[in-house]
């Protein structure tokens, strides 16, 4: 019998058409040693955690409905994670931005608004009713 080289089964120096056991354990295979990750590339980092941006922005939009008070602590987290961005901990800084700016011109509205309530009462509890 000859070879066959269109036969895959045949292996030269195998009369009968039987595969050839592959080699032992841990040797590589017959293409070399495979990269561990696909084509020797490192495999992707993990995405950088952002729930203090998230956070921020969230509670700085929540205080228009709440006095201004969430608006309070979303500036708090907006300062906090623009900190861990700085220092490379987290990402989001578009958002952790527009929760401090968002933050302060709510409180600054509600500052603005009890200001004038306050005006008001003052001047309407100052006029005479002679």
């Amino acid at each position: 019998m000859t070879y066959d080289p269109y036969n895959p089964k045949q292996q030269p120096g195998d009369p009968y058409g039987q595969q050839q056991p592959y080699g032992q354990p841990g040797q590589p295979g017959p293409y070399g040693q495979q990269p561990m990750y696909g084509y020797g590339y490192p495999p992707p980092m993990p995405p950088k955690p952002q729930t203090n941006a998230i956070l921020a922005l969230v509670l700085s939009c929540v205080g228009l409905a709440t006095c201004g008070v969430t608006a309070i602590v979303g500036v708090i987290f907006g300062h906090i994670a623009m900190g861990r961005i700085k220092r490379g901990e987290e990402d989001g800084r578009g958002m952790a931005l527009a929760g401090v700016i968002v933050g302060y011109v709510v409180i600054a509205g509600w500052l603005l608004y009890l200001a004038i309530i306050i005006i008001a009462i003052v001047a309407a509890a100052n006029q005479s009713t002679y």
